[in-house]
């Protein structure tokens, strides 16, 4: 066999190895569903769990970057913390190394008895066939996906021969004999392990090559064991390059996963030679074969994950101080500090568990506050940044109306005393009341983008009107968190008529915006962002009512638990429409002309 041909040999086994085994571990994940995610999410509330897992969901799916790669999503996503991934990753590593011992299968050879049953051609061929058939004849997408699997196992061990077959003649080159003894230089060694597992990016690939070329005779013990640190510090470039767009937390996860390497080919380096330049081991020119370097990176992996174990915490701080927080993501670590008052452990003392949850509720109220303040500051300073803060500040909220919600769920379930289960109730409703205005502050920034991007500018008249209410959205947003955090009576019975004024407003001031569009003042698109913003105004302020009404029913004998649907007022109809006609003088853009003829029927709720 021509050089040529041989390296079209070896380069077709590797494409049909990693094709084989991308179609088996695709079809384990797609037996399991989303359990194998469930089960990283769930089961990792000790480091030991969590190293124990990473191991078995790699065993499972033979791929400790897929591993990491799903760890690395939860940890961007905030439903994993980094210190609960670490294990995960740290045993992901030693789960990579069962594929090794699969391989080992394809050098199973006989030409009689037993040995010819369990020669890997046998094996491939058995599992092909048997795969093929439950793939064509089989009905349930679940019984197709096991003969992916078992077709996948197939091609990888036929793989795996195509590489050994393509090797094998070198086994008699001087030429090549020569070029991998130069590889007995550690330093060398590590790193073609290093480039060649970036390349294939697989280090179960590299490992495969590895065996494969052991079968030639000449790859001896000082050879294979520098390879193999290299192989697993070069397996971290896809779950480093999976990182990128990543937060810094998912960042750290992929940065731990090569440190995770590192720290192995030094400690293992440092170890082996260490020891061998006082004992002078004979076994470093021994000759290897597919089975000890299975075992030799197992022993590698485990060995690091059995020393690193101790060491997650400093692991977790390295991390950090590599990847510092940015002052954005400081404040929004701050800003979550909240939650860690949801201690589920005062569940059984509503009282203490209701206290916690008021707590947290008017943190989330300061938040959504600040939220609509820098949405409605949006419209006449807009930046890029302020914009991406208003977003990543809404999902916070959101973040909070889950946590809380969860929270007055479980708190529910306990036994309460009336006045306690009334005010779980109003809790609930506030905290969706919360989470509703903060959506449309978000809304509000959505339009501000809009109206950057396309170039669009409202007239003069329009942005003067749009300035008077944008004042009247500010005052009844604060006015309202004032009083629902202070419990302010005064302060939250005048919210009604004022929502009242604002909801007039939006109607005229859409009226308006109408007829400068049918005169040309102003185009369709300024109209379409012009009644978006109204709109969006009007919600809140319906919302601020709502909030207001739990102030409101604090302070009756009787309340009503459904909160949205109560007629109660306490202002009378004279003082009720008073407070109406202030506020309509205060925000005054509308002639007398355009004025509601009565107040009565004024309401948003």
């Amino acid at each position: 066999m021509d050089a040529f041909s041989m390296i079209l040999s070896l380069l077709c086994g590797v494409a049909l190895f990693l094709y084989g085994m991308q179609l088996m571990g695709d079809g384990l994940k797609s037996v399991a569903g989303n359990k194998l995610e469930m089960l990283l999410y769930k089961l990792t509330s000790t480091p030991i769990k969590g190293l124990l897992l990473g191991t078995g969901v790699t065993s499972v799916i033979q791929s400790s970057s897929a591993t990491s790669v799903m760890v690395i999503g939860f940890v961007n996503s905030g439903m994993m913390k980094l210190k609960q991934a670490i294990g995960i990753v740290i045993g992901s590593n030693i789960g990579t190394s069962i594929t090794g011992w699969i391989l080992c299968l394809s050098y199973i050879d006989g030409s009689n008895g037993i040995a010819r049953l369990l020669s890997s051609a046998t094996i491939s061929a058995v599992v092909a066939i048997a795969g093929i058939l439950i793939k064509m004849l089989a009905k349930r997408t679940v019984h197709k996906n096991i003969g992916n699997i078992m077709m996948g196992f197939a091609i990888l061990m036929v793989g795996m021969q195509m590489m050994s077959s393509a090797v094998s003649p070198l086994r008699d080159s001087k030429v090549f004999t020569e070029a991998i003894t130069m590889f007995s230089n550690p330093a060398l060694g590590v790193l073609l392990g290093i480039v060649m597992t970036a390349v294939l990016q697989s280090a179960s690939a590299s490992v495969g090559i590895l065996q494969a070329l052991s079968v030639t005779g000449v790859i001896s013990f000082g050879i294979a064991f520098p390879m193999l640190l290299g192989i697993g510090v070069g397996s971290s470039c896809p779950v480093l390059i999976s990182a990128i767009g990543a937060n810094r937390n998912g960042k750290r996860t992929s940065l731990i996963y090569l440190l995770d390497h590192i720290f192995g080919l030094i400690v293992c380096s440092l170890l082996f030679y260490g020891l061998h330049a006082v004992f002078h081991f004979t076994f470093i020119n021994a000759i290897v074969n597919p089975v000890i370097i299975a075992a030799v990176n197992s022993a590698i992996r485990i060995l690091t994950a059995v020393l690193l174990y101790p060491l997650m915490g400093q692991l977790e701080r390295v991390a950090k101080y590599l990847i510092k927080d940015s002052a954005e993501e400081l404040e929004d670590m701050a800003d979550s500090a909240d939650f860690d008052l949801l201690e589920e452990r005062l569940l059984v003392s509503p009282a203490l568990a209701l206290s916690q949850s008021n707590r947290v509720i008017k943190g989330m109220s300061r938040k959504v506050r600040k939220n609509v303040g820098r949405a409605l500051n949006l419209i006449h300073e807009y930046s890029e940044k302020r914009f991406e803060k208003v977003q990543r500040k809404e999902d916070l909220i959101d973040k909070y109306e889950s946590k809380v919600g969860n929270y007055l769920m479980l708190l529910s379930r306990q036994a309460m005393d009336s006045k306690q289960t009334r005010q779980v109730t109003m809790n609930m409703r506030a905290i969706g009341d919360l989470e509703r205005i903060g959506d449309y502050a978000s809304n509000i920034a959505r339009v501000t983008n809009q109206i950057q991007e396309e170039k669009i500018q409202f007239s003069e008249d329009a942005m003067r009107d749009l300035n008077v209410l944008i004042e009247a959205e500010r005052e009844i947003v604060n006015s309202t968190i004032y009083s629902y955090q202070e419990h302010d009576l005064e302060t939250a019975i005048r919210m009604k008529p004022l929502a009242a004024v604002i909801s007039s407003l939006c109607e005229i001031l859409k009226t308006r915006h109408i007829g400068r569009v049918s005169r040309g003042e102003c185009d369709m698109k300024q109209g379409a962002v012009f009644d978006e913003l109204l709109n969006s105004f009007e919600r809140i302020a319906s919302h601020c009512v709502a909030i207001s009404g739990i102030v409101r029913r604090e302070y009756q004998s009787n309340p009503d638990f459904h909160v949205h649907s109560a007629k109660a007022q306490e202002l009378t109809q004279e003082q009720y429409e008073a407070l109406y006609r202030e506020f309509l003088s205060k925000y005054d853009v509308v002639s007398q002309e355009e004025r509601p003829l009565s107040l009565e029927a004024e309401s948003v709720q």
